[in-house]
This record gives C-alpha cells, sequence and structure tokens, in this order.
C-alpha cells in the first residue's frame, strides 16, 4: 500500500472514532495525507464566549485534531508531547476555520508539526505547533 493510501485509511479509521471532532465540535476532515492533514469547522453559536468571538479553547481544539490526524498519518500511534498556540484574530459566528496541519521534522519517535488556522477570506487566526510522540502499535493493521 502507498504512503498516500495508507494515510487515508488511517484517517478514515481514525474519523469514525473520533466523536469529539466530528459529533462535539462539528469538524469535517477534508485531508490525510502522509505528515498533513485539513479540518475544518463553522463557527456556531454554542462556540462563542462572554466577547461574542470563538472561545480559544475550540480553535485549540481544531489545532489539536488537524495535529493528531497529520501526525498518525505515518500508520504509528502518536500522542501529543507538547504544543503552543497563538491567537492572531478572533473568529466570528458563521466563520469557517480551515487548519491546515503540516509535518516540519520527523526524526524517530518524535515530530514537529505546525497547523495554520485561517477563516474564509483567508486570514491567519492562530497558529499551532505541536511536538509529537511515537508510542507502540499502529492505528490499522499493518499487512505484510
Amino acid at each position: 500500500m502507498s504512503p498516500t493510501e495508507m494515510a487515508r485509511r488511517v484517517g478514515e479509521t481514525m474519523w469514525a472514532g473520533d466523536t469529539a471532532s466530528k459529533d462535539t465540535m462539528g469538524m469535517e476532515l477534508l485531508a490525510c495525507e502522509p505528515g498533513r492533514a485539513v479540518l475544518r469547522m463553522q463557527v456556531r453559536e454554542l462556540h462563542l464566549n462572554g466577547h461574542r468571538i470563538c472561545h480559544g479553547g475550540f480553535i485549540f481544539t481544531l489545532a489539536d485534531s488537524t495535529f493528531a490526524f497529520a501526525c498518525n498519518s505515518h500508520n504509528k500511534v502518536t500522542v501529543a508531547a507538547g504544543c503552543s498556540i497563538e491567537f492572531l484574530r478572533p473568529g466570528q459566528l458563521g466563520d469557517v476555520l480551515t487548519c491546515e496541519g503540516v509535518e516540519q521534522v520527523l526524526q524517530g519517535r518524535h515530530g514537529i508539526y505546525d497547523m495554520r488556522v485561517s477563516n474564509q477570506r483567508g486570514e491567519v487566526v492562530a497558529m499551532f505547533r505541536g511536538k509529537s510522540a511515537s508510542i507502540s502499535g499502529t492505528v490499522i493493521p499493518e499487512v505484510t
């Protein structure tokens, strides 16, 4: 199986069980490729904080979910070892936020991934950097 097909199948498998991203948050998985993933979410009323802007925790969750798909795309069970986020502009009610996550470095068990969260106008809402750590196991069974 090609790395692209493997990543697609990993994404489908993870997505099927991701109640938090899919059902609770209302995200959509747009792409899962080797070292890359794209998720999207529309800012709804339930995402707004007391300032009537998208709560930063929801923007963080969009980036974190994208990070999970990007770093598991190689079919090695991988978890977050650390991350940081910079909020650059607010998300507004009705905005469609798209997060693209891209692998920057993968060395041994650790990787560094950058997530860019943008709105429908292409304006950057947040930047997230995550460090991953591979643990034992695969997302889907390895074909020998």
